[in-house]
């Protein structure tokens, strides 16, 4: 399974979402089910299927799908082509 595919499955489950829902436009302020709680169920999640741990900043910084793969390609070399 590709990461990309990791990546959209964790919000998918985490955030009850439908797989065509997680795209690069969903975001934090635009997702009701994406409360604080869920954020951290993401965090813990992606780190685990990742196995990395992230900086605190880059936690608090990951505001939308797009965000969390430029994020985890550009901090901790997690490639997301195909």
């Amino acid at each position: 399974m590709d990461n990309l595919v990791i990546l959209k499955n964790n919000f998918v489950e985490i955030l009850g979402l439908n797989k065509d829902e997680v795209t690069d436009d969903l975001s934090y302020a635009s997702c009701v089910k994406w409360d604080s709680m869920h954020h951290m169920e993401l965090i813990t999640r992606i780190e685990h299927k990742f196995d990395i741990m992230m900086d605190i900043d880059d936690i608090i910084d990951m505001s939308s799908f797009a965000k969390a793969q430029e994020i985890l390609r550009e901090k901790y070399d997690i490639d997301f082509n195909t």
